[in-house]
């Protein structure tokens, strides 16, 4: 009798499972904890909480949740043409950034291509790559930090896309604007640049492709509201490229794929610069504050300037697991071939202060 794997297609057998930050409800029913004394320091969430403006419009949204949400985000897509002075159709707005790069590979991979990034990159570009039948190239990272020569050279007639984040996650190493625009100038005209810029609210400047965009080179980036806009929890993000990409994207994207109070809260918190710019400056000083510490402690980090740091801890396993009966939640690297290292997300000053005073312990 035929059993369901044998009957699935043959890239899910060999899929990974994408394992996310643990749940603060989860984690303090494990430990017999109380779930208000617990915080998260695990998957880089806004430590000031919502954007108000955009809380207050998702709120008012819920009036309306017995009618669909816009399926083409019309309005949400006017207001990032005029931020970015491009067009409506230039952009497509996904269930988070995520689904924007899965809508990506959807649309143009297929077994035997290739897609090249970092071997410690966020991964759901392995993920998606993976999911389509294709082939990951993972180029090496020595520090951790992205070698734009070895990308480029990674680069074969198979390759389809070339993923790269600036700030990279989970390694927290930042990439200069030129040295970007470089890369994206260099590629043949048959691969696609994909720039990840989910953590570019928190630098002071970025890479602006919008120029090799409207000469024809293909590429293309993408933003989240779920970091800087403090609403990862309603899952909004986008993709800006070329009208032509845009709509081969919108061909494989499932219908009403953003709820209405999300599609709400993101138009919302666009204007929200006020908390954008204090999310900045809290942030700022938590690094600051998480860096000396850390240096006091005689803990090892990689210096970043996104919403987070990669810290070398001895018997990081083991230090997870008594940071979490502590009840600070925070992420191990292991499945980024980061053995010995965890991720902590930049908290208030309050609840940096306390992973210090536990890492104190250790």
């Amino acid at each position: 009798m035929a059993s369901y794997s044998d009957l699935a297609n043959r890239p899910v057998l060999t899929q990974p499972v994408y394992e996310a930050g643990r749940p603060i409800e989860v984690v303090a029913r494990e430990f017999g904890l109380d779930p208000a004394s617990v915080i998260k320091l695990a998957s880089n969430e806004n430590p000031l909480g919502p954007s108000p403006l955009g809380l207050a419009a998702a709120r008012k949204a819920l009036d309306h949740c017995h009618l669909y949400p816009d399926g083409g985000s019309t309005f949400l897509r006017e207001k990032l043409a005029r931020k970015w002075s491009m067009e409506p159709g230039n952009f497509v707005i996904g269930n988070g950034s995520n689904e924007v790069m899965i809508l990506l590979a959807q649309a143009f991979l297929r077994p035997g291509d290739e897609v090249v990034f970092g071997a410690q990159a966020f991964i759901v570009y392995k993920l998606a790559t993976m999911l389509f039948g294709a082939t990951p190239v993972e180029v090496p990272m020595p520090g951790y930090r992205h070698d734009f020569t070895a990308l480029r050279a990674a680069i074969t007639p198979k390759t389809r896309i070339l993923f790269l984040a600036s700030p990279n996650n989970p390694t927290g190493g930042t990439d200069s604007p030129a040295d970007i625009l470089a890369l994206a100038a260099s590629l043949p005209e048959d691969v696609i640049f994909c720039l990840d810029e989910a953590y570019t609210e928190y630098l002071e400047a970025s890479a602006d492709l919008r120029p090799l965009m409207q000469s024809g080179r293909k590429v293309v980036l993408s933003r989240t509201f779920s970091k800087a806009y403090g609403l990862a929890g309603l899952r909004v993000g986008y993709l800006m490229g070329s009208i032509e990409v845009c709509g081969l994207l919108n061909r494989v994207r499932q219908p009403f794929n953003v709820n209405l109070p999300a599609l709400a809260a993101a138009e919302a918190a666009l204007d929200d610069d006020a908390f954008v710019r204090r999310t900045r400056e809290v942030n700022a000083a938590g690094i600051a504050q998480l860096s000396a510490g850390l240096q006091k402690l005689g803990f090892a980090y990689i210096e970043g300037k996104a919403n987070f740091l990669a810290v070398q801890v001895p018997k990081a396993e083991e230090a997870f697991t008594v940071l979490q009966r502590a009840g600070v939640i925070v992420r191990p690297l292991r499945g980024y071939g980061m053995t010995g290292w965890l991720r902590f997300t930049v908290g208030t000053a309050a609840q940096n202060t306390r992973l210090l005073e536990e890492l104190a312990k250790l």
